[in-house]
């Protein structure tokens, strides 16, 4: 009996997904006046990603974004030690 192959191997792409404020502050674990207030700082001078317009109101963040904004803030405090 042979075996098939349910899987094949092919390249891992990495999903992106909106994230609502809330889930931004679990990831940050900051707030959401700290998260606005650091939007207004440039991305290369520390400043938080911009979110993503989804209608007239209702907005949300790349998770990717965010998540890479943390990664350097704790690459930035792990190279100060």
């Amino acid at each position: 009996m042979a075996m098939q192959l349910v899987h094949q191997s092919g390249p891992v792409v990495q999903q992106n997904r909106l994230i609502r404020m809330s889930s931004v502050e679990n990831l940050t674990g900051l707030k959401k006046s700290s998260i606005y207030s650091l939007m207004r700082k440039p991305l290369e001078e520390g400043g938080f990603p911009r979110p993503v317009p989804l209608s007239g109101r209702m907005i949300a963040w790349s998770e990717n974004a965010v998540l890479t904004w943390v990664n350097a803030r704790i690459a930035a405090a792990e190279a100060q030690q």
